[in-house]
């Protein structure tokens, strides 16, 4: 059967190296070597054939109806079809395997990788463990810690809930066609946080907000929050945490800010 045809409007770059698929598909295998697999975009298969070899349950979601026919005509040709023919980020991702946890998996398209992991943030009961290829670019803003120019949403959000390892570099030229940039593979274990401590939809606003003006102090970006509705006391700006921007505060900094501000929009509706 002829090879798939990479679709630029579906971001497909498909993996060649098969050292490196198999690296790839290695990562699942720590810590939780005993739950079902869940592949993101499994293309013509190429990191596929190392997870089949896996004593574990494999599932697979592919949009591309000419990957999905590839993969029924090869891979899957003597065996239980495995296939999720749709759109991952459309999912009940409980449907997948019965309720039960699964370790996320995939080469992730780069133009929905941060969709695809705040659907796992939204799951996490669901996801203990997510791996695979990202951009760069993307892999390194995630594991960034507090004080770095990378550090941002996407860090403090995952970090908050998982713990990130940034595991090798993958270079342009493994792929057809090359990306213009650098790849990355990642593995985030849950750890070991069930309860923030503070408002989550609280939490997710206020770091969207603050980060979304990061050159400015918080007492400027936070401003935003109180929005006429409500108006905060002077006393709350004159928080010395106030004086400081978001890349120089830690998870639990950010969690101690949400309960500020949730204590204010309290107080000023009351």
């Amino acid at each position: 059967m002829k090879q798939v045809r990479p679709k630029k409007n579906l971001g497909q770059h498909f993996l060649t190296d098969l050292n490196i698929a198999k690296r790839i598909a290695d990562t699942v295998d720590e810590p939780f070597a005993e739950l079902p697999v869940l592949e993101v975009g499994p293309g013509m298969g190429v990191m596929t054939q190392f997870l089949v070899e896996k004593p574990r349950p494999l599932k697979v979601v592919e949009i591309d109806r000419e990957s999905v026919a590839y993969l029924k005509a090869t891979l899957f040709r003597e065996q239980e079809n495995p296939i999720i023919e749709g759109d991952f980020l459309r999912m009940d991702l409980r449907e997948v395997f019965d309720g039960q946890p699964f370790v996320l998996t995939g080469n992730y398209p780069y133009d929905i990788s941060s969709q695809i992991f705040f659907k796992m943030l939204d799951n996490k009961d669901l996801i203990p463990c997510c791996t695979g290829m990202i951009q760069h670019e993307v892999a390194v803003r995630m594991a960034s810690k507090p004080g770095n120019k990378q550090y941002g949403i996407l860090s403090v959000l995952i970090q908050a809930w998982y713990h990130v390892d940034y595991l090798f570099t993958v270079e342009p030229g493994v792929f057809n066609p090359p990306p213009k940039v650098q790849s990355a593979v990642i593995r985030m274990t849950r750890n070991e946080v069930t309860d923030l401590g503070c408002d989550e939809q609280l939490f997710k606003r206020v770091v969207k907000t603050v980060f979304n003006q990061r050159r400015k102090m918080l007492r400027v970006s936070l401003k935003q929050i109180f929005n006429g509705v409500q108006s905060a006391s002077a006393t709350f700006f004159e928080d010395p945490m106030m004086t400081r921007r978001p890349e120089q505060l830690s998870i639990s900094e950010f969690v101690e800010l949400t309960n500020k501000v949730g204590k204010e929009l309290l107080s000023s509706t009351t």
